[in-house]
């Protein structure tokens, strides 16, 4: 079967390190056992993506700047997509405190260096999703056809990040103020379950993913609904190098899906989303 992973970092030993020692996660690298994660060359990265049969893979850069003062990754991202662009899709960091900046390095994004959407992270940025410092970027977005991936769940210990910044109802107001925008909530909004489920269900162009939470209690609930009722709103995503991809692999593979709603999950709809497939 065809894969897309919507959410995967390469694990090299630059990466690796970069997210032990970030101001933002260092602490949440000790308490979820990160450090324990074992670095690789990039082509070994790509020979094992390739035999669990990833097709593509998108790289979500972060921009956390003005509240981390930790430079951006974008680089990175840039860097994995020039080397293996067959394999890689970037999608550029954005952080929506430096304002007007921020719009113009969407258009420079796409422009200059091909990236095919943005990414935010509410929780790090310390404002709701609905925040009106995010509505330029939306506007551009929309303007561009560019998908938002926004991050929607806070990891343990990360300084300043509260709960309340990724709950998706922010999203549902987002969704509504722009009903053109294409918006996928990464790790499902955990805890916010059913609220992640009906945002997808009521707004025609928001998506999710649900990874690393794939075992957590109330994961169930997400099971049962991407089963049935947003077998056509959920992507699959490892969340790697956080979750190893063979564990995250795993643990769709033990879900009672029908062919067909495997098939959408773990390829078709992303497809879509990045329109591979377009005539």
């Amino acid at each position: 079967m065809k894969i897309i992973d919507f959410r995967f970092r390469p694990n090299t030993p630059e990466i690796i390190n970069g997210i032990k020692n970030s101001a933002m996660f260092k602490a949440a690298c000790k308490a979820i056992g990160f450090d324990a994660r074992q670095a690789q060359p990039l082509d070994e990265i790509v020979a094992d993506l390739d035999r669990r049969g990833v097709e593509r893979a998108v790289i979500t850069g972060r921009d956390c700047e003005t509240t981390y003062g930790s430079p951006a990754n974008n680089g990175s991202v840039l860097e994995f997509c020039k080397a293996y662009p067959e394999k890689f899709i970037g999608f550029w960091g954005i952080d929506p405190h430096k304002k007007m900046a921020a719009v113009h390095e969407i258009v420079r994004a796409v422009e200059e260096h091909g990236m095919k959407g943005i990414a935010i992270d509410p929780y790090l940025a310390h404002i709701p999703a609905c925040e009106a410092r995010y509505y330029p970027l939306y506007t551009k977005c929309a303007e561009l056809n560019l998908p938002v991936f926004v991050t929607m769940a806070p990891p343990p210990q990360v300084p300043g990040a509260i709960m309340d910044y990724a709950d998706p109802r922010h999203v549902d107001q987002v969704a509504r103020d722009f009903p053109e925008l294409t918006i996928i909530m990464s790790h499902g909004g955990y805890p916010y379950v059913n609220e992640s489920v009906y945002a997808c269900l009521r707004n025609a162009n928001v998506y999710m993913d649900f990874s690393e939470y794939e075992r957590a209690p109330m994961a169930d609930v997400f099971v049962q609904a991407m089963s049935t009722i947003i077998q056509d709103k959920v992507v699959f995503a490892s969340a790697h190098p956080f979750i190893e991809l063979k564990d995250a692999l795993d643990a769709y593979a033990s879900f009672p899906l029908s062919d067909e709603v495997r098939r959408k999950v773990m390829y078709e709809n992303a497809s879509r989303i990045l329109g591979l497939h377009r005539n």
